[in-house]
């Protein structure tokens, strides 16, 4: 079981680390705020090499596994298990983790597999080029439950497609696709009323009855092992980690998932590199990392359902109980098309999140609704802070950066959001409905936003500015006008 450093010991580390490597360079130190103890300091704006230098750091301390060279080929198990892909799968799993680990083959060809891939430690499942694997799409298949998480809320629940559990150096790889089958016709329409559909009228299987009892033993503190459902109608994620060290996803295409798609959750050192996401069915999230320390996603494209990429941290009661922020992530490369969100914080990020470097990503699509996003609530909370976006390139979206505190619920609870040095600079949109939808409380405004080098070039409506403060602007073009924060 991996067990996650305390949260003033990873500060104390970056601080550290940060001021070696910086100071090595001949570079004066210009930490963020908070890592130098200076929380009421506004950040300025960093130079490239700084700013090199942090990113870098985090990128240094993501560790991707390592495998033995042996393989075994799904194939040579196949007719000893009744042409049965999910047992072939899973022998040739067995046999090499029995020897120490390795590679399993999956080879050309369009595999079905009636139900979920548990990993096992030091274990790579490869995916050759023209493989595909098309995961059932029967409930009954991804049963008996297993501990998972589901929108930040601990249960025992249907095992999601692919998962891992306390593993050690897993990946999955290839140039292979992972088909979740999910349609209209099936898991979907367990959301229950989504867009302008409503899937029929009022379906028996809505995953609102799952969840609402799910929230209340949450908030009673019910223990995660009787948090089981006979009639559960939360959709599985398709990818899950769950407390996991040294996680690889490369090469692969992930299409039609039930829920979320990639979603390591309290893993460290996670690599999620050249995917492709694609899924337009409700909560089709690209890539959530879960209160994971140590996260590199580059070079992949999103075309997704809802966000294309979601930081989170657990929530309500179960966030501050397990009380892990996500931290040390790094998002480059990237590829943003349709979806609710392009970076996104939250919603589910009561335990917080430290330390992001967002950069070189670029995003567009009428289908976008927004760029950069951070969503929360004064029931969620979370501390929010040293989160650092540059050099991004958006063509047409809704919104182009988002900070709203009434998500969902609004302010109906006890912990506002705090939040601490963020930084936007480089950013680039040619086309927008707003600007900005900055909304914060007259009790706890927004704080600690800087914005360095922004070019809106078009925006259909003025900017939504509520309770904002700490506002620092630096070369802010809007409609090719200089844009500033008088009347905040």
């Amino acid at each position: 079981m991996v067990q996650p450093n305390s949260t003033n010991t990873r500060r104390h580390f970056l601080k550290s680390s940060l001021t070696t490597t910086v100071a090595a360079s001949g570079m004066a130190v210009g930490l963020p705020a908070f890592l130098s103890g200076c929380v009421n300091t506004v950040e300025t704006g960093r130079t490239q090499r700084q700013w090199d230098a942090e990113a870098n750091l985090i990128k240094g301390m993501v560790k991707r596994p390592t495998f033995a060279k042996r393989q075994a080929n799904v194939a040579d198990f196949f007719k000893q298990h009744n042409e049965n892909f999910k047992q072939a799968l899973h022998a040739a799993v067995d046999q090499l983790a029995s020897q120490g680990g390795g590679k399993v083959v999956v080879p050309k060809g369009d595999w079905l597999c009636n139900g979920p891939i548990h990993l096992q430690s030091n274990i790579n499942l490869h995916l050759d080029q023209g493989a595909t694997i098309r995961f059932s799409t029967n409930p009954e298949d991804y049963k008996p439950y297993v501990f998972t998480r589901w929108e930040g809320m601990e249960l025992m629940g249907y095992s999601p497609l692919i998962y891992a559990f306390e593993k050690t150096n897993i990946a999955i790889t290839g140039k292979g696709t992972l088909d979740g089958s999910a349609a209209k016709d099936n898991w979907w329409p367990w959301k229950g009323k989504w867009k302008a559909s409503t899937w029929g009228d009022d379906p028996v299987e809505n995953q609102k009855y799952t969840r609402d009892t799910l929230q209340e033993m949450v908030e009673k503190g019910t223990p995660v092992s009787d948090r089981v459902f006979e009639n559960n109608y939360l959709r599985p994620p398709f990818i899950q980690p769950y407390r996991c060290e040294n996680v690889l996803i490369e090469g692969v295409t992930i299409l039609r998932s039930p829920f979320w798609l990639v979603n390591p959750v309290l893993c460290k050192n996670v690599t999620v590199n050249d995917v492709y996401c694609k899924s337009f069915g409700p909560n089709s999230d690209g890539c959530d990392p879960e209160s994971c320390t140590n996260v590199l996603i580059s070079h992949c494209t999103f075309d997704t359902g809802d966000d294309c990429i979601a930081i989170k941290s657990g929530r309500n009661a179960d966030g501050r109980r397990v009380n892990v922020p996500c931290s040390n992530i790094v998002i480059e490369h990237c590829e943003m098309k349709a979806g609710h969100g392009g970076v996104v914080i939250g919603s589910e990020i009561s335990g917080g999140v430290e330390n992001l470097y967002a950069q070189y990503c670029t995003m567009s699509s009428p289908d976008l609704d927004r760029g950069i996003r951070i969503k929360t609530n004064s029931i969620r909370g979370g501390h929010l802070k040293n989160l650092n976006y540059r050099n991004i390139d958006i063509g047409t979206v809704k919104d182009a950066v988002v900070v709203n505190f009434f998500y969902e619920e609004g302010d109906a609870g006890n912990y506002p959001p705090l939040l601490e040095d963020i930084s936007i600079e480089n950013l680039n949109v040619a086309s927008a409905k707003r600007a900005f939808v900055l909304r914060g409380y007259d009790h706890t405004p927004i704080a600690g936003l800087t914005l360095n080098n922004v070019t809106i070039k078009r925006a259909l409506k003025s900017p939504i500015i509520e309770n904002v403060a700490q506002f620092s602007l630096n070369n802010v073009f809007i409609n090719n006008q200089p844009f500033r924060n008088s009347g905040l």
